[in-house]
């Protein structure tokens, strides 16, 4: 997981389960051995509009069984051995967090899940990525 960044690169590698934006009802099953801290959707919606984004956040629980909402209105999700988790947002980031005065993260709730993560679960932050080289030069060292 990366603070340094927003959006799907909050979480680093992602899996992206194929979806059919134009089918009503789905099933995405996800292994349960092995379970990561927690899971997390994020669904775009069509016509892109970023303050209808579908979220949410779920840890593994055998047995458990919830049926609801996914932070958008009429969007119902069922989950089975899994539970939802609640109570993060916008206050999950410490006041001291870098970036926490920059819009586009202090708005995002994928960034506020991982500051949550953070923060509860002691998920470790992934260290900062290099910077990027500058366009157009000419590689400095190749290996093969």
């Amino acid at each position: 997981m990366s603070l340094d960044r927003h959006c799907l690169e909050t979480f680093g590698v992602c899996d992206r389960h194929p979806v059919n934006a134009r089918t009503p009802r789905q099933s995405v099953t996800l292994s349960a051995e092995n379970p990561p801290l927690a899971w997390y959707v994020c669904a775009l919606p069509h016509p892109w509009d970023w303050t209808k984004n579908a979220h949410l956040a779920f840890e593994y629980d055998e047995g458990h069984h919830w049926e609801g909402p996914a932070l958008v209105p009429d969007l119902q999700v069922t989950l089975d051995n899994a539970r939802p988790i609640t109570g993060w947002g916008e206050h999950s980031i410490p006041a001291t967090a870098r970036r926490r005065s920059q819009f586009l993260y202090r708005t995002c709730r994928n960034w506020q899940f991982a500051w949550w993560l953070r923060l509860y679960r002691g998920a470790p932050v992934a260290p900062p990525r290099p910077p990027e080289p500058p366009a157009g030069n000419p590689d400095q060292l190749t290996l093969m």
